[in-house]
């Protein structure tokens, strides 16, 4: 039997992502990224609350699929556990050339990076790659990437995991961990009332001690 080899072709692949806010009014950058099955067009009307000096940047992971059989309603994933490194790199680096593309044509007194559920992972591999371009980062409802070793951050620092009493994805024990660990690294944590979602009041509370 012949032996199979894998090999890797580098293609171009473009990154869909949406805006929300006035471009020349913002200062405030906030990038959001989504969770597991979800696309970017509806995430993003999440922030719609937030002040017209926000810029709301949503990209969207690059593998659509299906939510239920083969039809009907489609989300996005940042990726699965097949060639997991590759989608990591390939991720990380359509990030950051879209954060390049936008702030050649804008500059901003803050960048907010935030990560819900799935698109957490996500987030904090790109903050951590190089944390100086951002000045917050928040983790919402997700697990930190266990391939990251976990950074030692200030006390206090302005950084946030948020985790709702009644998240589906998590049972008690599980959110006292996650909570415990996070704050072992110097997160600040908010363990609020509510389910696996962005809850606007909570969000608007971060807002207000961030800016």
């Amino acid at each position: 039997m012949s032996e199979i080899q894998e090999f890797k072709l580098a293609v171009s692949k473009k990154m869909r992502y949406y805006t929300m806010g006035n471009f020349e009014k913002a200062d405030i950058l906030l990038i959001a990224l989504h969770g597991f099955g979800q696309l970017s067009k509806f995430f993003i009307k999440k922030f719609e609350f937030l002040p017209e000096n926000y810029l709301i940047l949503a990209p969207e992971g690059m593998h659509r699929f299906y939510l239920q059989g083969n039809s009907g309603r489609v989300g996005a994933s940042w990726m699965t556990k097949e060639a997991r490194e590759l989608d990591i790199e390939e991720n990380t680096t359509a990030l950051q050339r879209l954060l390049k593309t936008i702030k050649a044509n804008k500059q901003f007194s803050k960048i907010i990076l935030l990560g819900f559920s799935q698109g957490g992972a996500t987030a904090a591999r790109w903050y951590f790659s190089d944390a100086d371009q951002f000045d917050h980062l928040i983790l919402w409802a997700s697990v930190f990437p266990p391939d990251l070793e976990k950074p030692a951050l200030e006390i206090n620092s302005k950084n946030y995991f948020v985790l709702g009493n009644q998240d589906e994805y998590y049972s008690e024990a599980q959110q006292l961990s996650e909570i415990a660990s996070y704050k072992e690294i110097g997160f600040n944590t908010i363990h609020f009332e509510g389910k696996h979602d962005i809850q606007q009041m909570i969000l608007q509370k971060i807002m207000q001690l961030l800016v």
